[in-house]
């Protein structure tokens, strides 16, 4: 194939360099969208807490060329457009049926079965986010979400947030695949096109009978109103977030623990939040003050009393918490301790009992030596931070 062909093929300028297919701002949201997908998914999957607000804010990222690659599927250049490249799903079989029987067109944008892709990619991104935002929200009362969604409505979020996560990966896998494919069935360089814009072909026999477009109406970027656009999208988002975010969260109080209950408790040991514990349970460990796990903790009547309906209102049941949904099943070997429930020792089954064992964490009861929020019963991942041994 000379390169008369190639001009004829790809629209090449003098200099055959092939044509110029994708702008600068499709090449960037790819190559940012390729960063932003693989933190998410290294972050997402090693689950550290540390790697908490690393994965909320590429989710957020992703959320924002989401939407740029919205606006600019209607205001970018040619090849850029959604009309350039969007096809049915009867087109898409007929070319996947062409590829298998060697017939296939080599298109200047997107072939099929790559637009297909890029919807799909598009809508799971779509519902990772918004789910992402719902699991934040019903999971860790945090977001412009905490206010509408529920414990349980979180989890169910969160199920979904792993499959749809799963499923980008098995997308992205493909999207290889297929460009690995599509560059040796074409003779067409598409890693290296992603990276200067230019497609060219230099495959014998590739030649403009071959080539099939599916947009045949050159049209120019129109930056300007894109970023106006964009501006405009995210404001109004960022403004909604804003003012959702500081609505009451309900199953979440906020209240300081009272002086007593402090006092008498600190006497022996870290403080608790009532919303790890549901009302039987602290009835019960209350009752129990004589024998407190084989320490006579006895108090004032009375005071025992303010304690008790202290406990009583402000017990797991009044909660939506992480922890107060999580710890309510009382473990049948020791239903009064918190750290016996199944809830408490899943969440905590990547701790050794080294870390416990530290001289500065002090054992598995002082919740407050790892979570800097325990006390209000958040236990937030960024939160959570196990000291370093201490030398006596």
């Amino acid at each position: 194939m000379d390169m008369t062909d190639n001009a004829t093929w790809a629209g090449a300028d003098e200099r055959g360099r092939g044509a110029k297919v994708w702008d600068l701002g499709i090449r960037l949201f790819h190559w940012s969208l390729v960063l932003l997908v693989s933190v998410a998914v290294v972050s997402g999957l090693l689950g550290w807490p540390s790697l908490f607000d690393v994965h909320l804010i590429v989710g957020t990222a992703i959320a924002v060329l989401v939407v740029y690659r919205l606006v600019w599927g209607f205001t970018g250049s040619t090849y850029a457009r959604f009309a350039s490249f969007i096809s049915s799903p009867l087109a898409t079989l007929r070319h996947l049926r062409e590829v298998v029987s060697g017939t296939a067109p080599t298109h200047t944008g997107h072939n099929p079965a790559g637009a297909a892709m890029i919807v799909g990619l598009l809508l799971a991104l779509v519902v990772l986010v918004v789910s992402g935002a719902v699991v934040l929200g019903g999971i860790f009362k945090e977001g412009p979400l905490a206010s509408f969604a529920g414990y349980a409505t979180g989890r169910a979020a969160k199920e979904m947030h792993e499959l749809v996560s799963y499923a980008v990966i098995g997308l992205v896998a493909l999207h290889v695949l297929g460009t690995l494919f599509e560059s040796r069935r074409t003779g067409v360089d598409l890693v290296r096109s992603m990276i200067h814009g230019r497609k060219s072909s230099h495959k014998a026999g590739q030649n403009a009978s071959q080539h099939d477009d599916t947009s045949s109406v050159e049209r120019g970027a129109r930056p300007l109103l894109a970023t106006g656009l964009i501006a405009v999208i995210l404001v109004s988002l960022g403004a909604l977030v804003v003012h959702a975010s500081r609505l009451p969260v309900p199953g979440v109080r906020n209240a300081p623990l009272p002086d007593l209950y402090v006092s008498e408790c600190k006497a022996c040991h870290a403080v608790h939040s009532p919303s790890i514990a549901p009302a039987a349970t602290w009835h019960a460990i209350i009752a129990g003050l004589d024998d407190h796990f084989g320490e006579n903790a006895s108090l004032d009547p009375a005071v025992a009393a303010e304690l008790a309906r202290y406990l009583r209102q402000n017990s797991a049941e009044h909660w939506d918490t992480k922890a107060a949904n999580r710890f309510t099943a009382a473990s049948e070997i020791a239903p009064l301790r918190i750290t016996a429930t199944e809830g408490w020792r899943r969440l905590h089954r990547t701790v050794s009992d080294s870390d416990f064992t530290r001289r500065s964490v002090g054992g598995r009861l002082n919740c407050t030596a790892c979570h800097s929020d325990a006390e209000q019963g958040r236990f937030a991942p960024r939160n959570i931070n196990i000291p370093e041994e201490t030398t006596p």
